[in-house]
């Protein structure tokens, strides 16, 4: 584990005090702080840093409502649920950079995508042949990359919810009903309490990794139009800039706020065990 976890983390760390441009090979050597002060005085880091806080608290918090109504759904019985629910956990198990181009080919384009499709179908209804046909990347980008990832997302919190559903004490439930208890009443006082755990291991888990989303955010804008995370900002200064100090460095910031973020995930896992055990 050390080998293959820690060294190249290490060897990140050592890369990001040292001065090490690919254009420049003449002038190599310790750099100090300095990649450091350049990542934290360049704007656009900054403008990546509040991207990736947007980027990853609308997927979050849009994935958690929807997989919240998905989950209450599934935790009903009716005809067909196990069709229902592979087909809801389906998008979690597609491949992601897959996911990017269906969304950028399937959906968003503007020639054929299934957007403009539909807006060309309901224009028809009304006689009309001139149909808006945007560019939904170029219009609307972060929120056109913000929706592809909670296509994705949402299976992820919704099994997570499914679980902490399908732990709640029955017998406590039919107790509330019988005493007259309504739907709502039910899902206030005694569903939503049970499921706070869950709902916050699902909102740290989730940040973890849309923390760190690649593939969207190259797939489908290059980075472009506002829509560069610190991931991307990572693979900018590498492979276009050939700036590896800085890179490295721009990593390593990443990674603190990855382990900030699962710092708490870990805590709330061990916390909701200790309930459970209890």
């Amino acid at each position: 584990m050390i080998v293959v976890t820690q060294l190249p983390f290490v060897g990140t760390l050592v890369i990001s005090f040292m001065r090490w441009n690919a254009l420049d090979p003449g002038d190599r050597g310790f750099g100090g702080l300095s990649n450091y002060r350049n990542a934290f005085s360049d704007p656009t880091l900054r403008s990546a840093i509040v991207t990736t806080v947007v980027l990853t608290a609308t997927v979050v918090l849009v994935s958690l409502v929807l997989g919240l109504g998905l989950a209450l759904l599934l935790d009903r019985r009716f005809r067909g649920r196990g069709i229902v629910r592979t087909m809801l956990i389906t998008p979690f198990l597609v491949v992601p950079v897959a996911s990017a181009l269906l969304w950028k080919h399937a959906i968003y384009n503007a020639s054929y995508g299934l957007l403009d499709g539909v807006l060309t179908w309901v224009w028809s209804l009304f006689g009309s042949g001139h149909a808006p046909q945007p560019d939904w990347l170029s219009v609307v980008p972060l929120i056109s990359v913000e929706a592809s990832l909670v296509w994705q997302w949402t299976p992820f919190m919704m099994l997570i919810l499914l679980a902490g559903l399908q732990s709640r004490a029955l017998d406590v439930v039919e107790a509330a009903r019988v005493d007259g208890a309504s739907s709502w009443q039910v899902f206030r006082y005694l569903t939503f309490p049970h499921l706070r755990r869950y709902l916050e291991l699902a909102a740290l888990l989730g940040s973890v990794y849309v923390v760190q989303n690649f593939d969207a955010v190259f797939t489908l804008t290059s980075g472009g139009l506002g829509t560069a995370n610190l991931p991307y900002k990572v693979y900018e200064t590498f492979y276009q800039g050939h700036d590896y100090g800085e890179a490295s460095a721009d990593g390593v910031i990443v990674v603190a706020c990855s382990l900030l973020i699962a710092t708490f995930a870990l805590r709330t896992v061990s916390s909701l065990f200790r309930e459970e055990t209890l």
